[in-house]
């Protein structure tokens, strides 16, 4: 578990399924995903991808909590070959738990877990041109932004712009 005051990243469990499939089913919050990420967001949709992060080592995939109530996920994708010192940072908080704060901690929380268990060098994040609290979010936590990819995305029939921030841990080579 990571822990800031009342917000925990935890493992998630098979007792996070209700919460995760109420809260994901929400097209304000798939909007923002990947196309990969179903919607419909189903019981049986949470129930899978809880049981695929359960297998994780090291963990990469965490629940987020807040005052010990589920309120969305955030992990970290590891890229291979010569980026394998890089991951991919993604999350999403429940919409009932927008702005608290609670994406700006959890963020912080990963990348230092990142650094520091998962010895990674830099972290990435990709974010939907009209995702702004999602790169303040990132920009909060020294995330800085790379550059923009034109029309890179396609989501809900229409190009978008992606935003691409990135992290480098202090003190590497």
């Amino acid at each position: 578990m990571l822990q800031q005051e009342k917000i925990i990243l935890r493992p998630l469990e098979l007792n996070h399924k209700h919460e995760l499939a109420r809260q994901a089913n929400n097209k304000k919050i798939w909007d923002n995903l990947r196309d990969y990420i179903p919607y419909p967001y189903r019981e049986k949709d949470a129930v899978e991808f809880i049981n695929m992060t359960a297998s994780e080592n090291p963990r990469l995939t965490f629940g987020i909590t807040y005052e010990g109530k589920f309120a969305g996920v955030i992990g970290m994708i590891r890229r291979k070959d010569v980026y394998r010192h890089t991951a991919e940072l993604g999350y999403w908080i429940g919409e009932a738990y927008w702005g608290k704060g609670i994406g700006t901690v959890a963020v912080k929380l990963a990348t230092d877990y990142a650094f520091k268990e998962l010895e990674m060098v830099r972290i990435v994040a990709c974010v939907f041109d009209f995702n702004i609290a999602s790169m303040c979010v990132l920009e909060k936590n020294g995330y800085v932004k790379e550059g923009i990819g034109r029309k890179a995305v396609f989501k809900n029939g229409i190009f978008c712009d992606e935003h691409r921030y990135a992290i480098v841990k202090r003190g590497s080579k």
